[in-house]
């Protein structure tokens, strides 16, 4: 059996817990749906346990261990913190780790209905993460780059999703983006990752913010394009105005990404209406719902903070 072939059940988690944290082991365990380099599992009420699935290696959990507890004090959001660690065993031969539980609704399967609250909520959350980092910090891997060094995963997407009556508005946010001058600034800490399943809401507005396994020190553009992704229509500005450390070039920037983002939600919509592995078939929507907020919003009209 291969390590993609490996069942994950409640079975294997508790056999782990008792094998590795045996006074964890008596808490129950749920599995929570979704998921796809990880799979969560709640554990009794405060914590849960991730489990390395599809990731090939453990760079992302190892990551997260040693750079979220540095992290989370000064965030003002809640965030996954790790508690304890699973190693790899004969049983299970991938790294584990139970992770505090981060309580609300993912996004993707909820709504954001005080969009005034969620924009500034958002914009408090990147301040105090868009920080300078410290020189050991990790780098981007896949992600991180200026839109121009990304034109042949943005052109992919578009080719494959081929959004139609608003593709050449699309491309012509792209295009803008390419063009803008580069992040001059500190390397900051970055999430890297922000997409409706990425963030848990409650009361109608964001109550937490997960899954860090691609956190990383750059340009803080590819956090902010969550203006679009994840908040509802005309709540962008509002968003900026509360950052208020965005300049013109990182918003361009960050409107072009916001782009390949929302792109990227509708070719894993369409992977799931077609069946395929690891697609998501209610991702569409939002996806199409976030690009129309993008493409359609225009530049935002606002003093920006120079």
């Amino acid at each position: 059996m291969t390590d993609t072939e490996i069942e994950i059940t409640e079975d294997l988690v508790r056999e782990l817990l008792r094998e590795q944290h045996p006074d964890l082991a008596g808490l129950a365990i749920r599995e929570v749906v979704g998921g796809w380099g990880n799979q969560m599992w709640r554990l009794g009420d405060e914590l849960a346990v991730r489990m390395q699935r599809m990731d090939p290696t453990p760079e992302l959990q190892l990551k997260e261990r040693r750079w979220l507890p540095v992290l989370a004090p000064r965030l003002p959001l809640p965030v996954p913190t790790p508690v304890r660690f699973g190693e790899p065993s004969e049983r299970f031969p991938k790294h584990w780790t139970v992770m505090t539980w981060v309580s609300g609704e993912p996004l993707d399967h909820g709504s954001i209905s005080r969009g005034d609250h969620a924009a500034d909520t958002l914009a408090w959350f990147l301040r105090a993460l868009h920080v300078e980092a410290p020189a050991d910090a990790p780098v981007a891997a896949d992600r991180g780059a200026h839109p121009r060094n990304c034109t042949a995963g943005f052109e992919n997407f578009l080719r494959a999703v081929a959004p139609g009556d608003i593709a050449a508005d699309a491309r012509a946010v792209w295009d803008d983006a390419v063009a803008a001058e580069a992040w001059e600034g500190p390397q900051v800490w970055v999430h890297g990752d922000l997409h409706p399943a990425n963030v848990v809401v409650a009361a109608g507005t964001l109550a937490g913010v997960v899954d860090f396994g691609d956190m990383f020190a750059g340009d803080p553009a590819w956090d902010l394009a969550a203006a679009w992704v994840l908040l509802p229509d005309g709540a962008a500005a509002r968003f900026f105005d509360t950052y208020a450390l965005a300049d013109e070039a990182t918003i361009r920037r960050a409107r072009g990404l916001a782009v390949m983002k929302s792109l990227f939600l509708m070719l894993m919509g369409q992977n799931g209406d077609r069946g395929l592995p690891g697609g998501k078939p209610h991702w569409g929507p939002a996806g199409r719902a976030a690009l129309e907020r993008v493409v359609k919003g225009g530049p935002l009209q606002r003093d920006l903070a120079l």
